[in-house]
């Protein structure tokens, strides 16, 4: 996980200022969806996702946030995780699974796949031995961070979810990621509208404030429509 530092943040006369504070605002409200509808039920936000291109997000990595955030709203009404709070991360892990030479299929899909750094315990890096027999990271030594979300396999293995309907909890694709973010997030944070519950939630993700903070800044943007 690489934390990055944003650039010119908050200059330009003709664009919204970046709000402060933690938590991040929740971004442009979702319109009401079929939460159970057949397939890939995300599909059904992309005329909302098109309308928050100013992010600079593609339309998949957006729906796919927004439906994790729409499903948590009726799952879990007291957390309030928004997508903004999802994007926030995912921008940091994999530039919204673009990281490297992979991009996005039109089904979520992350090719080619995402595959961290051996956790081998070097210098700055943490020691965790293979759980999953490479299974999801074709490391049998050592785990790995996978996906546009960066989970670890053993994680996945708890907290994996399926998303888009096609009845496999791929960590590798955005739809079911995010859900499995949001998931981790609202049962580590509780409510996520509070500080102290959106502190909690992302070091539980990530144990670094300096991770914090630009999961923040990001968040924060993305909320009023900026880029980063």
């Amino acid at each position: 996980m690489v934390t990055l530092v944003l650039a010119g943040c908050g200059i330009g006369p003709d664009l919204p200022p970046i709000p402060e504070g933690i938590p991040p605002g929740p971004g442009a409200p979702l319109p009401v969806i079929d939460l159970d509808g057949p397939g890939r039920t995300a599909l059904q936000l992309r005329g909302w996702a098109g309308e928050q291109s100013s992010t600079g997000i593609e339309s998949v990595a957006l729906e796919a946030y927004g439906y994790a955030a729409a499903v948590m709203g009726r799952s879990k009404p007291g957390c309030g995780i928004g997508w903004t709070t999802i994007a926030g991360i995912a921008s940091v892990e994999s530039k919204h699974g673009t990281h490297g030479r992979s991009d996005l299929d039109a089904d979520g899909t992350v090719r080619p796949p995402i595959i961290g750094i051996a956790l081998d315990g070097a210098p700055g890096v943490a020691l965790i031995r293979d759980t999953d027999g490479g299974k999801l990271d074709g490391d049998p030594v050592y785990d790995r961070a996978v996906g546009p979300l960066q989970f670890i396999p053993e994680t996945w293995k708890r907290w994996g979810v399926d998303a888009n309907g096609d009845g496999v909890a791929d960590p590798q694709n955005i739809d079911d990621a995010a859900l499995t973010a949001a998931r981790y997030l609202c049962a580590s944070g509780g409510d996520l509208t509070s500080e102290r519950g959106w502190q909690r939630a992302l070091l539980t993700y990530n144990q670094s404030n300096s991770y914090l903070l630009t999961v923040r800044d990001r968040a924060a943007a993305y909320s009023v429509g900026r880029r980063v």
